[in-house]
């Protein structure tokens, strides 16, 4: 191989790409704010500049970040980021561990962990703290170290960790064949109208804007999802709810409950981080506002998880308290709605 071929590949592994193809009806739109769209964690800055380095491309051609995306253009994009032997790097980062034994650790995730590390987040992930408290965490198909399932970013609450083959291979069986039990708790905006129902819709990427998943009533798109909820209390503006998967599809109960009409509370990629209901008096205003400084996330916790021990075959069920900074959102709401009843 002569030396410029071989320094190709070198820069080749050094980048990130992204690849995407702007939906029919796309109306002209600057390409740094297309981008935003589409790719996770990465800032108009950041896009920015990779244009001036001109790593962005329309249609084969380079452009500059002001360039107009229009139907069908074919937009690519390159980040630089750390080799693939960086991603996995044990970190000492403390874990809350709600229970462990040989086979498997469930623990309690904080809202603001991100699970694995990707783009925008090579550090500081829950991987990375589980290869520093386990030696040889089994691999599962995607190349993540003891990972069987997965709550975002910004959702706190339960995983189950797989350390051996035998219980990443006996554990995501149960996933994939819905016999694992995931009961979470929102707080959603709007006052639901029945007390507990079924969300049924299947679940694929937004045909406009790839960081948020949409709903399609057909089932020739996405994958089968179905939600159970169940009113837990009535807070006038705003709903605490129970939501128990039957199946576990990328940001589910976001999706559903927004597609039912109430948005997750504070929910920014979904929209749930405007005032979807309430009064325009101003008092309000500067109420829901503070409600949000307290809780900067979306309202959702993984409250429990049931499983069947991959070697005892007992069934186990685990629960945590809600965190602090959601209890705190929900007394504030629940004073509200009993000072304006």
């Amino acid at each position: 191989m002569d030396s410029q071929n071989s320094s190709d590949i070198q820069e080749e592994e050094l980048f990130e790409h992204h690849k995407v193809v702007a939906p029919n009806g796309q109306k002209p739109l600057r390409v740094d704010k297309f981008l935003m769209n589409f790719i996770e964690n990465a800032t108009r800055n950041k896009i920015q500049q990779a244009a001036k380095d001109g790593y962005v491309w329309v249609n084969g051609q380079s452009v500059k970040q002001n360039y107009k995306v229009k139907a069908a253009d074919e937009v690519k994009v390159m980040f630089a980021h750390p080799p693939h032997e960086f991603l996995l790097v044990a970190e000492n980062i403390p874990l809350d561990i709600v229970y462990e034994d040989e086979a498997l650790l469930v623990l309690n995730k904080p809202a603001g962990m991100v699970v694995h590390p990707g783009h925008g987040n090579y550090s500081g992930t829950l991987i990375n703290a589980l290869l520093h408290h386990i030696e040889n965490l089994p691999v599962n198909s995607s190349e993540r170290p003891g990972l069987v399932h997965r709550i975002d970013k910004d959702t706190s609450g339960l995983l189950v960790v797989a350390k051996t083959e035998k219980a990443m291979t006996h554990l995501s069986k149960q996933f994939f064949d819905k016999t694992s039990e995931r009961e979470y708790v929102a707080l959603v905006w709007g006052n639901i109208a029945d007390d507990e129902g079924t969300i049924e819709g299947h679940l694929g990427r937004h045909p406009k804007n790839r960081l948020q998943m949409h709903v399609f009533p057909e089932a020739d798109q996405g994958k089968e999802a179905v939600t159970h909820y169940k009113v837990l209390e009535r807070l006038g503006y705003v709903t605490l709810v129970s939501c128990v998967l039957e199946t576990g599809r990328t940001h589910q109960i976001r999706v559903h409950m927004k597609h039912l009409g109430h948005t997750l509370f504070n929910d920014e990629r979904y929209g749930g981080e405007k005032i979807l209901k309430g009064t325009t008096f101003t008092k309000y205003k500067q109420f829901v506002e503070n409600a949000f400084k307290i809780l900067p996330r979306q309202a959702l916790h993984a409250k429990t998880l049931g499983f069947v021990h991959p070697v005892t075959k007992k069934m186990m069920r685990f629960e945590t308290e809600l965190p602090e900074d959601m209890t705190t959102c929900i007394e504030k709401w629940r004073a509200y709605s009993q000072y304006n009843q």
